[in-house]
């Protein structure tokens, strides 16, 4: 697997924890766990991207 696959595979599995940090902060009123799932989401995308570039080169 190259950098940049892992990188994306990464980023994925970051934006799936993070949107279930996020619906299960939400449906239990946690904004504590709502905000962490934001920022793990944020941390997926950030990740893809880096793939992205490291398969462009």
């Amino acid at each position: 697997m190259s950098e940049g696959m892992s990188d994306k595979v990464k980023g994925t599995l970051n934006k799936v924890k993070g949107e279930a940090k996020d619906q299960l902060g939400n449906a239990t009123n946690n904004r504590s766990l709502q905000a962490e799932g934001k920022i793990d989401k944020a941390k997926g995308e950030i990740q893809q991207k880096v793939g992205e570039i490291k398969d462009r080169h």
